[in-house]
């Protein structure tokens, strides 16, 4: 009886974490040319401590991460990872469970402790497990964060922290956003 109710505990403390957490990613690093720069930075990877498992894709020079459950992901410390390995990040995309959330094109959300910039999407609420894909500097192509850029007139882009136009949900500017699309 008392394991029966442990497992009823767990199950609902694993529903209430995994309601707002980024569960996964899909890493596609640029600068990979042989298999020992795809260990170096699976290494570097490995060194993070929400991240609880790597596969790769080497024909696509890909990382798939898992996260721990309820742990908190930093991108920004994914991308130092890579970049202390020698490399830069070509694509990232998050996958991140929602429970009912709206976005909209130029929406901000605090979600994981983070904040979203929604750019060109449409209205819509999310949810279960969405694919966002992290638009930022450094974090696709110089031609890509050039086309991305015009589909928003907000500084925040150009920056990565909020500035005038964003809507601070609690947070002291100047604090960092991740620009996204779905």
């Amino acid at each position: 009886m008392k394991s029966f109710i442990a497992i009823i505990f767990l199950a609902i403390g694993l529903h209430f974490t995994s309601s707002a957490q980024i569960t996964k990613a899909s890493l596609q690093a640029s600068g990979l040319t042989c298999a020992m720069c795809s260990r170096a930075t699976m290494e570097a990877l490995k060194t993070l401590p929400f991240v609880d498992k790597i596969d790769t894709d080497l024909n696509n020079t890909t990382f798939l991460l898992s996260f721990k459950p309820g742990a908190a992901v930093n991108i920004d410390q994914i991308k130092a990872k890579v970049e202390d390995a020698g490399f830069s990040i070509a694509k990232l995309v998050l996958t991140a469970s929602f429970d009912k959330v709206a976005v909209e094109k130029d929406a901000h959300i605090q979600y994981a402790g983070a904040t979203f910039h929604f750019i060109n999407a449409k209205q819509q609420v999310l949810s279960g497990d969405q694919q966002l894909t992290v638009i930022d500097k450094d974090f696709v192509s110089a031609k890509q964060f050039k086309k991305y850029g015009t589909q928003t007139t907000m500084p925040c882009y150009q920056t990565g922290m909020m500035a005038g136009c964003c809507k601070s949900g609690g947070q002291t500017a100047p604090a960092r956003i991740y620009h996204v699309i779905i």
